[in-house]
């Protein structure tokens, strides 16, 4: 009876301490998505509050090149209408997407991009309306990647060149691609194969390291893929995925 009582117990302890791993793993998982949550209405805000900032200032500066073409100043009201058109580009090239989250992410990042002196260039040509991944897991993967590619370029950008940010969202027919390019220092071939593990980093400040395995386990869990090509020229991310009507869990070798 004695060693049948104390298999029971040790049964019932085996049972209690995978119900807590499970149950931690759980919490932080919730913990992961709170905290992109947080992270997307903060972007959200920001970017209605530039949407609104953006009509109000644009009614006055309407009545300025007015006045301006009024009294035959035309060079003077081309000169003040290029940065505010190149304002209004900015903001209508992050709106092209039917992922809201998606839409205020590219907001935020061009605003720390200009206010980091760093040229950032969006291109979408593509609404990633199927695509199998939620908002929130896209702006956490797109999110790391643009960091990375912004840290990298003030790390030392090629020489003679300003520091570039591309991003670029498109589609084939069967997948979602999401490019991002950066004019920072190439990425040797021993980096490349340990970038993507947790804890790995070239920085020397803590609290690194975790970004891009973070990104590697969301592809994971939606058959998505990652590559990256760094050379003298340039270092770019693809993440590939495909849309949800074609997915099919795993990708063909």
């Amino acid at each position: 009876m004695d060693k049948i009582f104390i298999a029971v117990i040790i049964v019932f302890i085996l049972i209690a301490a995978a119900a807590a791993v499970y149950l931690v793993k759980a919490l932080f998982a919730s913990i992961d998505r709170y905290k992109a949550a947080a992270e997307t209405i903060d972007n959200l805000e920001g970017l209605n509050m530039k949407l609104r900032s953006q009509r109000h200032d644009y009614i006055n500066q309407l009545q300025v090149v007015y006045g301006l073409l009024e009294i035959g100043e035309y060079e003077e009201a081309r000169s003040y209408l290029k940065p505010i058109f190149n304002d209004m580009m900015k903001v209508g090239k992050a709106l092209k997407t039917r992922i809201p989250a998606v839409n205020a992410l590219l907001m935020a990042k061009m605003q720390t991009a200009e206010a980091r002196g760093i040229d950032m260039y969006v291109e979408v040509k593509s609404d990633l309306k199927n695509i199998c991944v939620e908002g929130w897991e896209l702006c956490k993967i797109m999110s790391n990647i643009i960091d990375n590619a912004m840290t990298a370029v003030e790390a030392g950008g090629r020489e003679g060149e300003d520091k570039k940010v591309y991003i670029e969202i498109n589609e084939t027919p069967d997948t979602y691609i999401i490019r991002i390019t950066n004019n920072g220092p190439v990425i040797t071939e021993e980096e490349k194969k340990n970038i993507f593990k947790s804890g790995y980093t070239t920085k020397k400040e803590p609290g690194h390291g975790e970004g891009l395995a973070i990104v590697t386990r969301i592809l994971k869990e939606h058959g998505g893929r990652m590559r990256v090509d760094s050379s003298k020229h340039e270092t770019v991310f693809e993440a590939e995925f495909f849309k949800q009507s074609e997915r099919m869990g795993l990708w063909e070798h």
